[in-house]
């Protein structure tokens, strides 16, 4: 058997530009079945709960159930663009949002993506969105007031840093506009606020925006913005995303 000088040493040389190269190796699995927002996907063995799978189409997915074979991931996106038989990557990364001052005057959705047609948002910290919260013993008291700007609420009901309130009542009797009052009155006083809407319009996001804008309040506020037209997993989300936005 005859050696061909020229294709040996063709091979050998194509040997020695890919050496040293690092191998990507990536963990696939495929869709078994799609309906609701929910896939169901087989061959993803090593996949972690709560991890973030990608999609087909640039859509991403969160791991919320394991079982033998199977695992059960939420679509946070168009799920119509998703159908069976599709390949689905893992990213070895647990769901994370991007925190940090970069965000502020930002409106964001549930995953820390820019939806305010304001470009990217240049951030250099990540920190995942479902994490076990801080004891209480290990966190420092309450000793600083919060003033939300109204007289009756300051005098009555004072709110602290750090303190949890619940503004509670029926449509329409101003609760949103307690909540955004509360920001108006921040400015000047070195407190970041963030703003989490869920399953509201996107007009009175925006209308909200531009009133926060208007007053300079949106240099300190950062809007996550989980609306109505969204899907239900980014509805879940928003409000784990906010804190860890407002944690940092």
């Amino acid at each position: 058997m005859a050696f061909n000088i020229k294709e040996i040493s063709t091979v050998i040389e194509s040997q020695i530009k890919r050496y040293g190269q690092e191998v990507v190796q990536s963990e696939e699995g495929t869709i078994i079945t799609v309906g609701d927002g929910v896939a169901m996907i087989y061959g993803l063995d090593n996949a972690l709960m709560g991890e973030l799978l990608l999609f087909p189409h640039d859509v991403y997915g969160m791991v919320l159930n394991l079982e033998e074979g199977l695992v059960g991931a939420v679509i946070l996106g168009n799920d119509t663009l998703i159908k069976e038989g599709d390949k689905v990557r893992r990213t070895a990364k647990v769901v994370e949002a991007p925190v940090g001052d970069a965000l502020l005057g930002r409106v964001v959705n549930a995953l820390g993506q820019p939806i305010d047609g304001g470009g990217e948002i240049k951030v250099t910290k990540h920190a995942p969105v479902e994490k076990i919260a801080t004891g209480v013993m290990a966190r420092k008291s309450v000793d600083q007031p919060l003033e939300t700007g109204i007289l009756s609420l300051d005098a009555i009901i004072p709110v602290g840093k750090g303190q949890r309130e619940l503004i509670i009542g029926d449509r329409q009797t101003g609760k949103t506009a307690i909540a955004i009052d509360a920001i108006l009155n921040q400015k000047g006083k070195k407190v970041k606020c963030v703003y989490v809407a869920i399953g509201q319009k996107d007009s009175t996001i925006a209308q909200i925006s531009e009133k926060l804008r208007k007053f300079g309040a949106m240099d300190y506020t950062v809007i996550v913005n989980a609306g109505a037209s969204e899907a239900a997993p980014m509805q879940y989300l928003a409000p784990y995303t906010g804190v860890t936005m407002a944690e940092e």
